[in-house]
């Protein structure tokens, strides 16, 4: 059952035999998380690919005065990793941590590579999935730069309804690079 959102996911991008998807569906392993335990933590590696199956994470990173910066939250049905890390196989620079009790399947690079092999058309899977998150970084990115505050607020809880509901304010401050105060004011100030 906890593979059926994984194909699901994979048919909306490429078309492949009932064989070779449960052939992809396969090489995915899943994993249990407690709210608030890490997936991944700033320093280590990153050997995994991630597919949220239930629950939901936050991608974050600390700075050097303790402060957390959120680069994104990932849900059901959405994908998770720190690419930077997974690919060079270097230190990460990021967190990712449940927020609330959730369920991914995950592929370690070994066999990523193993299935691009295997399987050619593979490969053109995550090339149109890293297409997208690209696309959706270039719109954050526009949006931080031309919204106000306010704007990216009212935006981010009308576009991810399900996952702001389950946020603390704190948590959205820090996807929106504002203030937990400043946040606390947009919000006092919409009433």
């Amino acid at each position: 059952m906890s593979h059926y959102l994984l194909e699901q996911n994979i048919k909306k991008n490429i078309h492949l035999s009932n064989e070779d998807l449960t052939t992809v569906s396969n090489y995915f392993k899943p994993l249990d998380l407690k709210r608030k335990e890490f997936l991944l933590t700033q320093g280590s590696i990153c050997k995994f690919e991630g597919f949220v199956v239930d629950g939901c994470f936050r991608v974050f990173t600390l700075d050097k005065k303790g402060n957390e910066n959120t680069l994104y939250f990932a849900a059901k049905d959405w994908w998770l990793m720190d690419i930077d890390s997974f690919m060079n196989q270097t230190a990460s620079n990021l967190n990712i941590q449940a927020l609330e009790d959730s369920k991914v399947l995950l592929i370690s690079r070994k066999d990523k590579v193993s299935l691009y092999e295997s399987l050619p058309i593979v490969e053109k899977l995550f090339r149109i999935m890293s297409q997208k998150a690209l696309v959706s970084w270039q719109r954050r990115l526009i949006r931080n730069h031309s919204f106000t505050a306010k704007e990216r607020y009212f935006h981010f809880i009308e576009t991810y309804p399900d996952i702001s509901s389950k946020l603390t304010d704190k948590q959205i401050a820090g996807y929106l690079g504002i203030s937990h105060e400043f946040l606390s004011k947009i919000k006092k100030n919409s009433k």
